[in-house]
């Protein structure tokens, strides 16, 4: 007699104190359904309600008595199936970041919700032709069977026909197509469709000879890769020194091996033209994936992973989690993006998880960037001996025999003294008429979004903020008229005339974004050809690829724009490239700020002189002497990571030691400085007389106010990052234990 088996399931619940496993009967009839992975329906609480859960394991043992056991109601159809590695990811990612296990399983389960397959159907012959073809022959003499006769006299000839042309452009009606089924004539196949949001891409290949330092990359790599035990590299190469080319070259032989790829990529913008690289030289077994996608598209590139239809996926972050079963190798482009950290619970980092999944699957981690991390480049330093140690590879000049551009580091505080007070240096202003004059292409970085900062009175210095947010305003364009806008809580009003606090008439929007940026270039040059590429121009589906497109045919001559704008695309024509605000990164309240403002200038410069006409950067400062805008301005990597790590050192900032953000919002303020204060106590109490172990805080969170929610933070730094999970599992459970029935949230996160 056939064992009984039993499933562990998570339920579809986001409670910490449903943060468990429950045990259910597998019926019969579903043995050979339910998989580690699977999500099923189950009945869950006193009214037996249905929900979802998650399968984490099957055995034969019961854990308490079947008769008081539950059975699976039946499989959640329409989803796809986790792999076992996918879920070791889940429980690893619960335990290192602090979720529960049913968000950790949420983010690494490739597809939220059901979604509907797509199918075609064709109508073929269900019988040789010589039957056909005398059945035609017996309708010719009989009525009513003009649309039989349509119908078989395309059959015979073509074979086979598209369902929706034979109700359409012949006019067949499903009583006519059921009929000759019944007679065994004809038959219906229908066939699945996958959506393929590479589709439209008709790029040609352009493989390119790797010069030696590529080449000794890709050896190197190769190398670590059949020696099939795993392992960590770091790609440093300058901007276009053609990592890509290395990644695509690497990628061809890991395929030829029979295993498949991941590639990360920071941005969906990057997405485009890495996308065209990429089909141009796979075809269908590469595939994208990305937040913009339809959930059906999304949905069919799961399917054609699991069905081993493709062997390559890029996309952001969320593209680790394809349920590839043959991995051999992960690879994060732009590696030290700030973008591959989640903000929301599991707070994972796509380089960590990247990491951990490769190890599960014996496969090799590669790490490119012009501007590593310094935590990555920490672990590839020669003296660095941990179990996470990197191999490093340099490639330190251009492909092609281009060169670095010439920067110019521009003192606004001197353009200021010389009456200049536009927003453009009197240098960038020369420049760019000459580079317009020769019909080459420049691009301006600024890191602001809209069309100005901050609104505020000139008279009383009162600045205009969100009811519900504690953060400015900012003017925004929206049918012919000027509104204010909450970029945190979406909250809009009209532009108002008067100061609320005195009353003055002299108020207005500060600051420079980019609307107003291309305004004054229109103003200056006119005539001259721009687009803006920012987050209110790309918020459709084709935003990016549809600008990037335009400015890669030269239908513009300036692209002006924020971040998004300096991270990996490459333009020929670009000769020109322009930082209005270069320091702007320098002054944020964060440890991270100097390798945050290296990182932007030494990506920003890099877009100019990329093929054979020489480039040139043009960096705006208040900050001239800082060492990361000196050593950006000279894309000296080592000089500044030497000053950085300094630093770290002194202050015990990561990556020499941990630290712990303990975050706390609620709809009190009262309730959030009590529950953070009560933290601290309890982080005060657990440390003693350790002084390896330093909290600082609690204290407002520099957005105090979001959503109607008041924020505090704290932080806890230690070099022991299992003391500090440890601190973080008590913290929790005292706070849990203290507050139960309140309604706060209280989250960790661990760098």
């Amino acid at each position: 007699m056939q064992k009984k088996m039993y499933a562990d399931i998570i339920a579809d619940i986001n409670i910490d104190s449903l943060d468990r496993t429950y045990q259910y009967i597998i019926p019969r009839e579903l043995d050979e359904r339910v998989q580690v992975g699977s999500q099923v329906m189950i009945p869950f609480g006193r009214g037996n309600r249905c929900i979802k859960g998650y399968v984490v394991g099957i055995s034969d043992r019961a854990k308490i008595s079947p008769d008081k056991m539950k059975c699976i109601a039946g499989m959640s159809e329409g989803a796809v199936s986790a792999t076992e590695n996918l879920l070791k990811l889940a429980w690893w990612m619960k335990n290192r970041y602090g979720s529960t296990m049913n968000e950790a399983i949420k983010t690494v389960l490739p597809v939220k919700k059901s979604v509907r397959e797509v199918t075609k159907k064709y109508i073929v012959l269900a019988t040789d032709k010589e039957r056909a073809k005398a059945y035609l022959n017996e309708l010719s003499n009989k009525k009513n069977a003009a649309a039989r006769i349509r119908l078989l006299t395309v059959l015979i000839d073509s074979e086979s026909i598209d369902y929706r042309m034979a109700s359409g452009s012949l006019n067949i009606s499903k009583a006519t197509i059921d009929s000759l089924m019944n007679q065994g004539i004809i038959r219906v196949i229908s066939e699945k469709i996958y959506r393929n949001p590479l589709a439209d891409s008709t790029e040609s290949d352009k493989k390119l000879s790797l010069n030696p330092s590529q080449l000794e990359a890709k050896q190197g790599i190769l190398d670590i890769y059949y020696g099939r035990k795993g392992g960590r590299v770091l790609l440093h190469g300058v901007t276009g020194s053609g990592k890509t080319e290395v990644y695509m070259s690497v990628i061809e032989e890991v395929i030829k091996d029979g295993r498949q790829v991941i590639m990360l990529i920071p941005e969906i913008a990057l997405t485009y033209q890495t996308m065209q690289r990429f089909y141009a030289r796979f075809g269908d077994r590469v595939s994208i994936l990305n937040s913009r996608m339809s959930a059906g598209e999304r949905y069919d590139q799961y399917e054609r992973a699991k069905n081993n239809e493709i062997d390559i996926i890029i996309g952001p972050r969320s593209a680790l989690f394809i349920p590839f079963e043959k991995l051999g190798m992960i690879i994060i482009d732009e590696e030290h993006e700030g973008s591959y950290k989640s903000e929301m619970p599991p707070k994972y980092h796509a380089r960590e998880v990247a990491d951990k999944l490769a190890e599960y699957n014996n496969a090799v981690l590669v790490m490119g960037s012009a501007t590593p991390s310094i935590e990555t480049y920490y672990r590839s330093e020669p003296g660095y001996e941990g179990a996470d140690r990197v191999i490093r590879f340099e490639m330190n000049e251009r492909c092609g025999g281009a060169k670095l551009p010439i920067a110019h580091i521009v003192d606004m505080r001197e353009e200021l003294r010389q009456k200049n007070y536009s927003m453009i240096s009197r240098t960038l202003r020369e420049k760019l008429s000459e580079c317009i004059s020769k019909n080459e292409q420049a691009m301006l970085f600024i890191n602001r979004r809209g069309y100005s900062g901050f609104v505020s009175c000139r008279n009383c210095g009162e600045s205009i903020t969100c009811p519900h947010c504690d953060v400015s305003l900012t003017i925004h364009h929206r049918h012919g008229k000027e509104k204010l806008l909450c970029h945190y809580c979406g909250y809009e009003t009209n532009m108002i005339k008067q100061c609320p606090e005195c009353g003055s008439s002299y108020i207005g929007g500060f600051g420079v974004g980019t609307q107003k940026v291309e305004e004054m270039i229109k103003k200056e040059w006119p005539g001259v050809r721009t687009l803006r590429m920012d987050a209110d121009t790309t918020s459709g589906k084709d935003g990016h690829a549809k600008i990037l497109e335009a400015f890669k045919n030269h239908e513009a001559d300036i692209l002006i724009g924020t971040q998004m704008i300096v991270k990996g695309h490459d333009f020929p024509l670009v000769t020109l490239v322009g930082i209005l605000a270069a320091d702007m990164t320098v002054k944020m309240s964060d440890y991270r700020a100097a390798e945050s403002t290296y990182t932007l200038l030494v990506q920003a410069a890099g877009r100019a002189g990329r093929a054979e006409h020489a480039g040139e950067v043009v960096i705006q400062t208040y900050v001239p002497e800082h060492y990361a805008i000196v050593n950006a301005a000279k894309q000296n990597y080592r000089d500044y990571y030497e000053q950085e790590i300094l630093y770290r050192n002194i202050m015990k900032y990561p990556p020499v030691a941990y630290i712990m953000t303990v975050f706390v919002s609620s709809a009190s303020e009262r309730l959030s400085e009590e529950i953070i204060g009560h933290a601290a106590l309890v982080c005060k109490r657990l440390i003693g007389e350790k002084t390896t172990v330093t909290v600082m805080g609690p204290a407002p969170h520099r957005i105090s106010k979001v959503n109607d929610m008041f924020r505090y933070q704290m932080f806890v730094k230690s070099s022991d990052i299992v003391f500090l999970n440890g601190i973080r599992d008590t913290v929790e459970k005292v706070i849990q234990e203290k507050y139960q029935g309140i309604t706060y949230s209280l989250q960790f996160d661990v760098e």
